[in-house]
This record gives C-alpha cells, structure tokens and sequence, in this order.
C-alpha cells in the first residue's frame, strides 16, 4: 500500500520521526546548572586599600567590625584556588583580584551577592554549594556559605574562642517506626527539598555528621555574636538537622524527610542549655535575614516571651514558615501585622507510636502532630543513630515536610503551604480540627502528591516532563494521520472519476 502512495510513505515517516524526537528527552544539563555553584556574600580585593596592601584583619574589620573574625574568612576561602591560580595559605598576603567568600552578616561598600566567577580551569567544588534562596523583603540578600568539613574537633571555628563540648549522648535505638510511618520517599520522585533552606533554631548542628555533608551552612551562634552555628554540644539540633535532611550513610542511618534541603544552623543555646529569650528572638530574626524560608523553633525557645513573639511576627510578614511546638501553658499565638503578610506558624505536638500525646498540651492549640516519641535520627561526635523524645523533634519532621512543598510548589506563599499540609494530613481523633490533635497527623507524600480542589494544574510540580512530550506526540501523529486520510480520501474520488 505504501508503495502505491508515496506521499502517505512520506508522511507516515515524518510523524515516526518527530514522535522519535519528541519522546526522546532532551540530555541533561546539570552539570552546567549555573544555580549548582553558590549564593554567597564575597569581595574582590582591591590592590590596596587606604594606601596600604590588604589583609584579612583590615578586611574583617572593616565588613564584620571585628578583626577577630578573620579566621572565619579565612577558613571560608581557604584551599580555594583564586582567578589567578594561587589559593589563600597567607593571612597576611592577598593578591588583587582575588573573591573573598564572606560571613552571612557582611556589609559595607565592596560587598557583593551572587555567584562567584569560577577560576580558569576549575570546577566548583559541589560540597561548597548552596542553592540560592529568595531573601526576605526589605532584608539584605544573603545565603551563608556552607561549611568547609570541619576537623571535629567539636570547637567552632569562628569567633567566640575555643570550646569543649561534654556531649551526652542518647540512648541508643534502632526503631524507625518514625521515618517508616512519614513514608516521606513517596515525594522523592517529584522533589527531595532542593533549594530549600530550613533554618534550626536550637543548640546548633554538627556539620561533622557524614550524613549531613555539604549540607549544613556556616550558620551563626547568637549568644556570643560573632560565632558559628555549625558545632552542637548538646545534640538536639543536630537530631532536629537529621530528621530534616540526613542523607543515608549506612544501612542503619535514618534518612531526613527532605535529604537535598540546606540546614542553616542558628545557635541559642550552648552547653548549659539555658536559653534567653532575647537570644532566642535574635536568632528568628538571623534566620529570616539569612533568607531561610522555613524555620524550625526548637524547645529553648519560649513563644510566650513578647520579644520572640515579635520576631516571628517578623517572619510571618516576609513569607516565612514557622514551625514551633505547642504550647503546654495559655499562649497569645503570635500573629501577622497590619500589612497582612503572606507568612505562616504551624504549632505542631509530638506523637508516638500508639498516638498518643507526649506532652498535656493547650486544649485547641495544636494545628498538627507528628512522631516525636522515641524517634531515630543522627548524633554528634559520631555517636551514631540515637533515639529521641520530645515535641522538637515533631517539629522537624513538619519542617522537613514544608522543605518538600516548598520545593515542589515554589510559587505557593508560606500560608499556602501550611494549607496545603493541613488539608492532606491524616485524621485523629474527631473532626479535624481536633481539640487534641489538630488536623491530625502529618503525610509528606500526599502533601506533595495531591491535587487539592480548585489549585492550577500548572501549578503542581514537575513529574519528569514526559506530559508535554506524550501530548505534543499524539497532536504530530493525529495531524499527519488526519493528513493521510484526507490524501487516501482525494486518491480514491480520482479513481471513482476516472
């Protein structure tokens, strides 16, 4: 038949081809994603500044107000090699030319924010790479840099002097009913958080942990004001850290709801654990400066305080996701100002394995709930896989869970997600809202997964890309198909003709 009809052969191979061309996907390009190198606060050092040559103590002086935090510079650039092929090795001997990777809270004239031009030759180190992240309106855009894999010694390696952590570990556990009841790899085929930036309010995070690798941004430790955030003595904002983005390590490791998140370490307590309040309200207020979109509050943070009230009232007004526990005593929740922010708090209670409560939490207060009775995640020093209790480790886990939709649907303000999270948790108790449990419990897949009534499909995340292509191949092969009938069609009235 093909024979007979050349111009239907003909037609016939256009449309195989463009269907091969079409399902074919197109090679990937993220080994050129220029949004794979980091967001960062850097200077170019000048050949001299006020007549004489730089060096990093003028630098830090100048852009930190401290020279004592030049280390911190130089423990951020060092190793790197520069756009003229040498590296920093010399406190004391810069070169012009040179981009100098500066801590979150850097500013003055000569600051910049962006991308930092690659040397000639050299590929980012990916270890190094923070998504950016969209800064807060009205705040300067920064993304810490994350750290360098520290030498463990367990002091920071910023300002505030040498430090000894007495580390008291866990017990230790091999339950995951936790992470086997959030199923949260249902969502990782449509996103594992990347991009997202989860701020830890706690006792810091160990950026030791192999399973956080890469992971965790210098952050900042609040009590001494010129500290880092990545060193924990006490260990709960390191479990917090886990919950939220450990990647596996071994078999054993717990894995993080969103294992490609960023972690932003702000660290209000040290060794006592004796939080302050004005540390506590200082370090909301760094996280949202910092450009974290979801901030997770742990347990030495105490809502009632009028000065922390007002920083989350803060971060409600820049599209911020708060995650705080609930309360145990009569709370004023905290709500947005008069410019009706597009900011979200989420209360969240812990939960374990028989559902039951793990705290006599304010009756009507809690919005959701979430495993945080002896739940499975990561230890500092290398102390391994420990077990924890205690409501901010729910609140990690609802923390995780807002890095995955945040991911997913980037265009969503924080109050819409926190919608979206309610609307696909799972029921307890009575009618949701329960008095007791709120709008139940959480389910990170279905938050990413489910389509909700009345949102835009286009709004929904991306599933592999395959939709577009499987449409535009049945439109090619109806329109040549259509074609070949109406040209069989003309070819058999010529015949009835002739």
């Amino acid at each position: 038949m093909l024979a007979k009809h050349p111009t239907f052969a003909r037609l016939l191979a256009v449309a195989m081809a463009c269907c091969l061309l079409l399902a074919v996907p197109p090679p990937s390009t993220a080994a050129a994603d220029p949004d794979d190198q980091a967001y960062v606060k850097y200077y170019v050092v000048a050949a001299a500044y006020q007549g004489e040559p730089e060096n990093l103590s003028e630098i830090a002086l100048r852009f930190l107000g401290s020279a004592e935090r030049s280390a911190e510079i130089y423990q951020l650039n060092t190793g790197r090699v520069q756009p003229d092929g040498a590296s920093l090795s010399d406190p004391t001997r810069l070169n012009a030319g040179w981009h100098l990777v500066l801590p979150w809270d850097a500013a003055g004239d000569g600051v910049k924010y962006g991308q930092l031009p690659a040397a000639p030759g050299v590929k980012p180190s990916p270890s190094r790479t923070v998504r950016p992240t969209k800064p807060a309106p009205g705040a300067s855009p920064t993304s810490p840099s994350p750290s360098p894999r520290p030498s463990g010694t367990g002091r920071p390696a910023g300002g505030g002097g040498p430090e000894r952590c007495t580390v008291t570990r866990a017990s230790s556990s091999k339950s995951n009913w936790a992470q086997l009841r959030m199923a949260a790899d249902g969502a990782w085929n449509l996103t594992r958080g990347n991009g997202v930036m989860v701020a830890v309010v706690d006792s810091g995070v160990d950026a030791t942990v192999g399973q956080l690798s890469g992971r965790v941004a210098v952050g900042a430790d609040v009590t001494v004001g010129n500290g880092r955030g990545d060193v924990d003595c006490l260990g709960s904002g390191t479990a917090m850290a886990g919950i939220v983005a450990a990647d596996a390590g071994t078999k054993e490791s717990p894995v993080g709801i969103a294992p490609d998140a960023t972690i932003l370490p702000v660290r209000m307590v040290r060794n006592s654990g004796n939080g302050r309040a004005a540390d506590a309200a200082n370090a909301v207020e760094v996280a949202v400066s910092a450009g974290a979109s979801v901030v997770a509050l742990g347990s030495y943070v105490d809502l009632t305080d009028p000065a922390v009230a007002a920083s989350i009232t803060t971060a409600l007004n820049h599209d911020v996701l708060v995650v705080a526990g609930a309360p145990t005593k009569p709370l004023d929740r905290p709500e947005k100002g008069e410019d009706s922010g597009t900011g979200a708090l989420i209360l969240t209670g812990a939960v374990g394995v028989d559902d039951k409560l793990a705290e006599e939490y304010q009756e009507g207060s809690v919005d959701l709930v979430a495993p945080g009775v002896d739940v499975a995640s990561i230890g500092v020093g290398g102390s391994g896989v420990v077990s924890n209790t205690g409501t901010q480790f729910a609140v990690a886990f609802v923390a995780g869970q807002a890095a995955l939709v945040r991911a997913a649907y980037p265009d969503l303000t924080a109050e819409q997600v926190r919608q979206r999270i309610q609307e696909t948790a799972d029921k307890l108790g009575g009618e949701a809202p329960d008095a007791r449990f709120g709008h139940g419990m959480i389910n990170p897949g279905a938050s990413v997964a489910k389509r909700l009534d009345g949102e835009n499909p286009l709004s929904a995340p991306e599933r592999g890309g395959n939709g577009g292509v499987a449409l535009a191949v049945v439109l090619v092969v109806a329109l040549v198909a259509g074609g070949g009938f109406v040209y069989l069609l003309r070819v058999r009235r010529r015949g009835y003709a002739n």
